[in-house]
């Protein structure tokens, strides 16, 4: 059997918070958005309400040589994010920026900090939903 060619990309799904959530992700990961795209501008246009038109149908982002995904589904298709966590590794003073950033208006469920495994490891709650680990060497 040969070695599969993938890539896997991350798409998060947010409750009409896409737009915020990709320029916060953009300045906290020092990412760069790459594509944006309304429901109103979308061919899509037509299977949600008018209110949900500024709404994100589709946006990537690069961070560093990963790819992130996200949207605003229509209205009541949204589901809360569970089971799952981002983790990110970086050097132990990139982790503590990294953590303090997405911490801001979040929830913090494992302070940043030395542990026996890692110069830093911290896990929060970003303001949106979404759950980081950062873990630092």
């Amino acid at each position: 059997m040969t070695a599969m060619n993938l890539k896997l990309n991350i798409n998060l799904s947010f409750n009409g918070q896409c737009e915020a959530a990709f320029k916060f992700y953009e300045r906290c990961l020092d990412g760069r958005i790459t594509y944006m795209l309304t429901w109103g501008d979308s061919p899509m246009a037509k299977d949600a309400p008018a209110d949900w038109s500024t709404k994100i149908n589709h946006a990537t982002m690069e961070v560093g040589n990963t790819v992130l995904q996200g949207s605003d589904p229509a209205p009541g298709a949204y589901v809360p994010p569970q089971g799952f966590c981002l983790m990110l590794q970086l050097n132990e003073s990139d982790g503590q920026r990294v953590f303090t950033s997405l911490a801001e208006g979040g929830t913090i469920g494992f302070p940043f900090q030395k542990t026996f495994w890692a110069a830093g490891f911290g896990m929060v709650t970003d303001r949106f939903g979404i759950q980081w680990g950062i873990n630092a060497e």
